[in-house]
């Protein structure tokens, strides 16, 4: 019988996880299932129990679930306990071990598909909620010169610095919060939109001139081609836009080696996302 793996949200239907870890198993001779599980809103956690109950080894987690699953993880790596989220599940034995690989997805897209060095650059993350805050200890960990959080309620980015520079011993000048408006005359080399407003064609209250020359900008959503957000990069001057399929398919390379012990390639399976 072939190992059962799946992704599990409210709303699921639109996941390309099945298709990704459908490419990483063909590719790497895994004999891997992978499904989408459609979870109560009220019953993720029986949710999880029934499906390992029926053998089930893994599951990626998606919105809006990250936090629970940090939750009934029995153990957690520190890239989970770095988010305070969870989007991987690991099955061993009784055993419930967490990981988050949002991160990772994110920074390897960067630097490796998009061969854009984040080490001695001023970065600037757009939002403070779940998406950033998965995303910004392997930020960290990449090297800016400086790293700003931007956010509409300034008080929540300034939570998520302070916790930060506590963890860390990082000094306001490395890391800082700020609203948008007091972005105007200060330009980034990464700009990364971690907010929902793609989901609505919008773009935060970003002033001229934050994009600097040769400056990279990325979109964490994806399925929606050019959004907002690259457009208006794209029009100040950005070298380079990115949305956030390849991050989509690196967190799940790596979810993949945290389940089956062997990394998959990557490249190909974008380029076949990207075709669709």
């Amino acid at each position: 019988m072939s190992d059962r793996y799946a992704v599990i949200g409210n709303p699921v239907a639109h996941s390309k996880s099945p298709f990704i870890h459908a490419a990483f198993a063909r590719q790497t001779d895994q004999d891997v299932v992978y499904e989408r599980i459609l979870a109560p809103l009220d019953g993720f956690a029986q949710a999880v129990e029934t499906f390992r109950a029926e053998g089930g080894l893994g599951l990626n987690v998606t919105l809006p679930f990250k936090l629970q699953a940090f939750q009934i993880a029995h153990e957690r790596g520190v890239r989970a306990r770095d988010a305070q989220a969870v989007n991987t599940l690991k099955f061993e034995g009784a055993t419930i071990y967490g990981d988050n690989t949002d991160g990772i997805g994110l920074v390897r897209d960067i630097q490796v598909n998009l061969n854009f060095r984040i080490e001695g650059r001023d970065v600037l993350v757009m939002g403070a909620g779940g998406a950033a805050q998965g995303a910004l200890s392997v930020l960290l960990d990449a090297k800016p010169a400086r790293l700003v959080i931007a956010n509409r309620t300034v008080e929540k980015a300034e939570r998520l610095a302070e916790r930060w520079r506590g963890t860390r011993g990082l000094s306001p000048a490395l890391l800082s919060a700020s609203g948008y408006a007091e972005l105007s005359g200060r330009e980034f080399d990464v700009v990364v939109n971690s907010t929902s407003a793609s989901l609505n064609d919008t773009v935060p209250e970003l002033p001229d001139g934050v994009f600097a020359r040769g400056c990279l900008a990325y979109d964490m959503m994806y399925g929606k081609g050019v959004t907002a957000f690259l457009e208006r990069a794209l029009s100040q001057g950005a070298a380079l836009v990115a949305d956030g399929i390849g991050m989509l398919v690196e967190q799940a390379a790596e979810s993949f080696f945290i389940w089956r012990g062997v990394r998959p390639q990557t490249g190909p399976v974008i380029t076949a996302l990207k075709a669709q």
